[in-house]
């Protein structure tokens, strides 16, 4: 009897899912297996772009290509749905689109959800700043003030990490002298875990478009047009028009029921070999895992982490159903980038230190070699190629 073939399913089709799917087609496999990508939307997105769609400096097409155009030459299924259940012991996943697939091996790749359940009035009245739908709300939401008659616009980001400086600077640019920014900031400095020519080039960055920055200061409640800030036992409410919500990261529900070892976080603690400890045909990357990698260090939640799990994921489901060792991911950091508004940026690793235009080019250099398929990323390049000349025969 021909016996059947192995069937992988990815839940998740960001960095960890989509890019874990196509390392698994290109392996060498004695065997074919069906490897299924599930997603609740209909497409890729490479995040750290999100902020140009913003400005204008980018389109849709190029930072969020539809899965069936990415997956096209592949021999990977693509399912859109939601998640309802994983049956651990069962090896199923019921799909809110009401299909069960059975699986062998599995790979949670869900990512993280914004813990706005956290400050009253956050869920109603806060914009994440995620997906593509969070993006295209803050564009409308834009759209609607700068058409309106109000003298200033007012936008509170609620922290002072990547997200909410990359976003501060990018809206200071948008809005120009009609914008008014504050930046609420529970630590006593932005960018706490950032590299010191990064933060200073951010805070340079800030000052220039008189970004505000409350530091030490959390957020008491969020109203239809004010918000509520708590520093040093004072509460002060002040008028705002949009609210940017940048902090925190919480695992989604259906992962944190699942009958596996979490942590406090709700994270799945795996192995070095990105499985879980206590189900090992189960491999876990990205936000909702706990990895500490084959040195020991814990794997930050990063798309830059996120990116390298898959490599890694990628071969261990192929070893574990071909009978080869699996290898422990080892993550290196490989420095970091930060877009600080319109043409200008910052780069700081691998003994580089970069910052302004230069920074900027190579940004868009290391995110268009990231890019998740040679097609695309030749699309993209030459749009982007072509753009100074579009721009010279328009002036």
């Amino acid at each position: 009897m021909t016996q059947q073939p192995a069937r992988i399913v990815i839940l998740g089709g960001g960095f960890g899912g989509l890019y874990t799917a196509l390392r698994l087609n290109e392996l060498p496999w004695s065997q074919t297996p069906e490897i299924v990508l599930v997603d609740q939307r209909d497409r890729f997105l490479f995040s750290p772009l999100l902020y140009e769609l913003l400005t204008g400096e980018l389109q849709t097409w190029e930072i969020a290509p539809p899965y069936g155009e990415l997956l096209a030459d592949t021999r990977i299924r693509f399912v859109q749905s939601a998640v309802s259940s994983i049956d651990v012991e069962g090896k199923r996943v019921q799909l809110e689109a009401g299909t069960t697939l059975e699986f062998d091996r599995l790979v949670l790749a869900l990512g993280g959800e914004a813990p706005l359940e956290i400050v009253p009035g956050a869920e109603e009245f806060a914009i994440p700043f995620r997906t593509l739908e969070d993006a295209y709300r803050l564009q409308e939401r834009l759209r609607q003030l700068e058409q309106s008659d109000k003298d200033k616009i007012r936008v509170a980001i609620v922290g002072a990490g990547y997200s909410g400086v990359e976003l501060a600077c990018k809206l200071a640019d948008r809005l120009g002298s009609r914008g008014r920014f504050r930046i609420i900031e529970k630590s006593d400095k932005i960018l706490a875990t950032s590299a010191d020519f990064n933060r200073e080039a951010a805070m340079e960055a800030l000052n220039d478009r008189k970004v505000w920055i409350d530091l030490e200061t959390e957020v008491d409640a969020i109203a239809p047009d004010t918000i509520s800030l708590s520093y040093k036992g004072q509460i002060d409410t002040i008028p705002v028009d949009i609210v940017l919500w940048t902090i925190g990261t919480k695992v989604a529900q259906v992962v944190q029921d699942l009958p596996l070892k979490h942590n406090r976080r709700g994270q799945v603690v795996v192995t070095p070999t990105l499985q879980a400890v206590d189900a090992l045909d189960i491999f876990a990357i990205g936000d909702l895992a706990e990895c500490r990698d084959a040195d020991g260090q814990l794997v930050p939640g990063t798309a830059q982490a996120a990116f390298q799990q898959a490599e890694y994921c990628g071969w261990n489901v192929w070893a574990s159903l071909s009978d080869r060792p699996l290898l422990p991911f080892r993550y290196q950091y490989l420095g970091e980038m930060m877009t600080l508004g319109t043409d200008d940026a910052t780069f700081s690793g691998l003994g580089i230190k970069l910052d302004g235009q230069l920074a900027y080019v190579a940004r868009r250099l290391a995110y268009l070699y990231r890019m998740p398929t040679f097609d695309h990323q030749l699309k993209v390049g030459l749009n982007w190629l072509a753009q100074p000349i579009r721009k010279l025969l328009a002036s």
